[in-house]
């Protein structure tokens, strides 16, 4: 029954992304915004994302919970129904860009490290668009018929895309040699990774920007793109992260991960109702407790 079930989330997805393409951006993102908010709260990630927001704002009261997480639902129908714009050029006239100095000259290359927060999509084409050859590394979809049609428009975004994990690690050493610099999204749990502090609670972390940093000596840049109202946005590129090399391999890629982490918390702080809360990011045990 999979493959039919992937055919059936694909035409419906297909549709959708039409649909969403033939609209104006501002009425397509405000019906995502819609139907994420009508739909979200009833589906078994809203459970997650209530479990995460309590165990890390433990006294935020319950219909500051509920107006919080209504937004991120709203956000999160918005990336969704945008997305299909992403090849053209109306978006990116809706960004406004701070720190465009700190991306990298010709002939050098950067880490550039965001999470899901506000619309994470428009981070790398923002990078590309301004005339950084970059990679990207995303997270495969569990449907190939969806993972190919997002990748495809994706791609059109940046100099190469890759998965995660093993079949894209070859493309991923490939494109360091070949000058690229690499933009990646690290906010997501990965149980083979280290534990590193994340709001204070020990959270399973993707080492690999911090390992390839100190193996290249590459820099790590900072970088996100905030939705300030409707289909507006809010691009910054930080200067790249300082960080000291002991020569203590595990040592370094773990200050490195917690500077990272920390840096995330501060956006996620400021901007609560724009990160990815329906991921599982941190053990069942570390939640309950």
């Amino acid at each position: 029954m999979r493959p039919l079930k992937n055919r059936l989330e694909f035409i419906a997805l297909c549709l959708l992304f039409i649909a969403f393409r033939s609209l104006p951006l501002d009425m397509a993102s405000g019906i995502g915004g819609f139907m994420a908010r009508s739909v979200g709260p009833f589906l078994r990630a809203h459970k997650t994302a209530i479990a995460n927001l309590s165990a890390i704002y433990p006294n935020m009261d319950k219909e500051k919970k509920r107006k919080l997480l209504m937004s991120m639902w709203d956000n999160l129908g918005r990336v969704a129904a945008e997305l299909p714009h992403l090849p053209g050029k109306t978006l990116f006239e809706r960004i406004t860009i701070h720190g465009l100095e700190n991306l990298p000259k010709q002939g050098e290359q950067v880490l550039f490290f965001s999470g899901h927060i506000g619309n994470w999509e428009l981070l790398s084409p923002t990078a590309f668009r301004n005339g950084t050859v970059l990679s990207g590394i995303y997270r495969k979809a569990n449907n190939p018929l969806v993972d190919a049609m997002i990748t495809r428009i994706r791609a059109t975004q940046a100099t190469d895309l890759f998965p995660k994990g093993p079949s894209g690690a070859v493309k991923f050493v490939r494109s360091i040699k070949a000058g690229h610099s690499i933009a990646m999204l690290i906010d997501q749990k990965m149980n083979d990774g280290i534990s590193v502090p994340f709001f204070k609670k020990p959270a399973m972390t993707a080492p690999a920007i911090a390992e390839f940093a100190l193996r290249y000596n590459m820099p790590i840049v900072p970088a996100r793109v905030i939705r300030t109202q409707g289909s507006h946005f809010a691009a910054t590129i930080y200067p790249p992260l300082v960080f000291e090399k002991t020569g203590d391999q595990q040592k370094d890629v773990l200050a490195i991960m917690t500077q990272i982490n920390q840096t995330l918390e501060s956006w996620i702080s400021e901007h609560p109702e724009q990160w990815f809360w329906v991921h599982k990011r941190w053990p069942k045990d570390v939640i309950a407790a």
